[in-house]
């Protein structure tokens, strides 16, 4: 199952170091694929990648595109917006 969303940065400080911390250790306790890119944006980096969400430069009130494909795509995607919502439990 694939599921594709587009999510927005909302936490003060957008996904710095602890906060892609965060969401790779969210995204790898998925068997699914997941993928963030920048809303429109071609270019997708793996969310297990601390590198790659890294190499974003995703600030606060950026909009992203969240892919997840596999088998339990709806509970990754939950676990992951959730995150997003609670600002990354930082505020």
């Amino acid at each position: 199952m694939e599921v594709e969303l587009k999510i927005k940065v909302s936490n003060k400080y957008g996904l710095h170091a602890r906060a892609s911390t965060a969401l790779v250790q969210t995204a790898a306790r998925f068997d699914s694929a997941v993928h963030l890119g920048r809303e429109g944006g071609e270019e997708f980096v793996d969310a297990k990648s601390i590198l790659g969400i890294m190499s974003m430069g995703a600030e606060c009130g950026a909009d992203l595109c969240l892919k997840v494909d596999g088998i339990d795509a709806e509970e990754a995607v939950e676990a992951i917006v959730a995150l997003f919502e609670r600002k990354f439990d930082e505020e």
